[in-house]
């Protein structure tokens, strides 16, 4: 049997297109979240669960001491006993994390618009660019905080040069990367140079763009972070690295690993939270946010 004398379903017409319409799948969903979801969800939550309790046990099993290694239960404990001062310490640490990708967004975009506009400019100044991010922050920063005085303004500076580089270089290989062919045809219809980047180019840049925030968000927060190591060794600094340093000198091990859960907790966050921004922004027309049916 061929193809062509195949049995073809036929559903009931009643004059109209209505039933010419895709039929999609219907999206089962629990809790409000997608059934296909919940994998994604339970399976590391798994994980950590059995990684949580095989630590608990080995310390309690080898009475391992507290300013050794602590378990996860006096750790949640101090967490909770010492939050006033350490969500204190979080917010200073966020605050310069948050001006820090600011600074690193606008200042990121806004070369790139630039370099590809000029590649004589791109190609006098991106090699300092990448001077910028190569060049050890850790080695900069007491340099920096020097030169600047201020201990604010050092470590925002210190998270900026960080955060700065993934998003020059990848909203410029956005830039770059929209359709020869589409650029061509602006040209055709004789469209200036803003209205192609605004229609075309930048609209291309977007999901490059987005990826190099998810990137820039982590980093922001790392350099927030060295930048207050250093300084909090003068005792110039409250973020939460001081409080690290603080909890190691003490011997207070339990509230480091506490300081150390809400800075990896941020860092979480701040990737949750861009990433649901870029599926806002990309779900409705870019192949990597739709969704398929097969």
């Amino acid at each position: 049997m061929t193809d062509a004398t195949l049995p073809q379903a036929t559903v009931p017409h009643d004059g109209t297109d209505a039933e010419a319409r895709p039929i999609f799948r219907e999206d089962r969903k629990v809790l409000g979240i997608s059934t296909e979801t919940w994998p994604g969800i339970l399976a590391p939550l798994g994980i950590g669960i059995l990684a949580l309790s095989a630590w608990e046990f080995i310390v309690w099993w080898r009475a391992i001491p507290p300013f050794i290694l602590p378990g996860p239960l006096l750790i949640a404990k101090t967490l909770v006993a010492d939050w006033t001062t350490l969500s204190a310490s979080l917010w200073i640490t966020l605050r310069i994390t948050a001006a820090a990708l600011i600074a690193a967004v606008t200042l990121g975009v806004g070369l790139a618009i630039l370099f590809t506009q000029s590649k004589w400019l791109e190609k006098s100044l991106f090699p300092y660019a990448v001077i910028l991010q190569v060049t050890p922050v850790v080695s900069i920063a007491p340099l920096i905080i020097i030169w600047v005085g201020d201990i604010n303004l050092s470590l925002l500076i210190c998270a900026w040069i960080v955060a700065f580089f993934p998003i020059l270089s990848n909203t410029i290989l956005g830039l770059n990367s929209a359709d020869h062919n589409l650029r061509n045809l602006f040209e055709l219809y004789g469209a200036s140079r803003w209205q192609t980047l605004r229609y075309l180019r930048l609209p291309a840049a977007l999901p490059y763009f987005l990826g190099g925030l998810k990137i820039s968000g982590g980093l922001a927060l790392i350099g927030a972070v060295v930048a207050e190591f250093v300084a909090g060794s003068g005792g110039n600094a409250s973020g939460l690295a001081y409080r690290i340093l603080e909890a190691g000198y003490q011997l207070k091990i339990p509230r480091m690993f506490a300081a150390l859960i809400m800075i990896s907790a941020s860092g979480i966050a701040i990737f949750l939270a861009i990433s649901w921004v870029s599926h806002l922004l990309l779900r409705r027309w870019h192949e990597s946010a739709l969704k398929r049916e097969n």
